[in-house]
């Protein structure tokens, strides 16, 4: 029985053929991403912005539009509903009242009152509050996780590989995580606590990607000794295309149900989590590889002190009377 190949074994794509403008593109990027995240800033959801979340069960699915007009109508602020599961559950997020927990609990009793007269049977499942102090220490906990992982996945291919490799993974990091933060800058979709679960997957899911590639390349500079930086890169990338392919399906296989089929709370999470495997894969072939170019690595840079054996030698093509299955991963 025939192993079914995504990718063919001569595979010779020139990758990084396009790393110039991959790298206007990718500057392009980050400017209007750190424009926007300044100016616009992000549309934080309660978890960061502090705020009241009830969760409301119906007899008959209500009319969002109508519901919205019967808050805003108390004047405790804009509201925000959602269908939460199903089409009778509302998720309803409101502005953090003013005369802390007291001023929480009558807003609270205003909203009861006023469902509870507008939608007979109407049954509130939970009533939670994020007060400011709260919600700014789950910023800092949002970004310090962030920043922790970063520096800790970056320190680890340092030491793994060479601090060349460590220096592209963390530019890599840096250019994936702005990109996703210029987006919800754009789209001004809710960020909270779920999106920063879908960041610290992309640096995983990125970093996990790079690792691959990065192992590769450190094993074909110790093959091919005389063949240039560029060719090797490509060479490298494209021994490792079967899996990064296969990966990349079965990712946008599972996040597509979720995007079509899961509730809308997991909406952000599920983009997010779709835009990042094209992000993640994206800087790992035109990001994290071509830092390596810039950096002047050459099959010689890592060269142990004494020198190589001349069995390790190599000609810039595939070694004589030897073959290597380009597709294992």
């Amino acid at each position: 029985m025939r192993l079914l190949k995504l990718v063919p074994d001569d595979t010779n794509v020139d990758f990084l053929r396009w790393r110039g403008f991959a790298l206007i593109v990718s500057g392009l990027l980050l400017a209007a991403s750190i424009f926007l995240i300044s100016t616009r800033g992000l549309n934080y959801g309660v978890d960061f912005a502090g705020g009241q979340m009830m969760r409301v069960e119906f007899q008959q699915p209500p009319q969002l539009d109508r519901l919205r007009g019967d808050l805003n109508r108390l004047d405790l602020g804009d509201a925000n509903v959602q269908e939460f599961g199903n089409d009778r559950t509302i998720l309803i997020r409101m502005p953090l009242p003013e005369g802390g927990e007291e001023g929480a609990n009558r807003a609270a009793a205003t909203v009861r009152q006023a469902i509870g007269q507008a939608y007979p049977g109407a049954n509130f499942l939970s009533v939670d509050t994020v007060s400011g102090k709260v919600s700014e220490e789950l910023v800092r906990a949002g970004a310090l996780a962030l920043l922790l992982a970063a520096i800790g996945i970056s320190l680890y291919i340092w030491i793994r590989f060479e601090w060349q490799f460590g220096v592209g993974a963390l530019f890599s990091l840096f250019h994936d995580v702005t990109i996703m933060l210029g987006f919800f800058s754009l789209t001004q979709l809710e960020f909270d606590l779920n999106v920063i679960a879908a960041l610290l997957t992309l640096i995983g899911y990125s970093l996990n990607d790079t690792i691959v590639v990065y192992d590769r390349i450190r094993e074909n500079l110790r093959k091919y000794r005389k063949m240039e930086i560029g060719p090797l890169l490509n060479l490298s990338a494209n021994e490792t295309l079967s899996r990064t392919i296969a990966t990349n399906v079965a990712m946008m296989l599972a996040l597509g149900a979720l995007f079509l089929l899961g509730p809308n709370v997991i909406y952000s999470f599920t983009l997010a989590l779709f835009i990042s495997v094209i992000i993640g894969t994206y800087s790992t072939i035109y990001v994290a590889a071509p830092w390596l170019v810039w950096l002047k690595v050459t099959s010689d840079s890592f060269l142990p002190s004494g020198g190589a054996s001349s069995a390790a030698e190599r000609i810039g093509g595939k070694p004589r009377n030897e073959s290597y299955d380009g597709a294992k991963v």
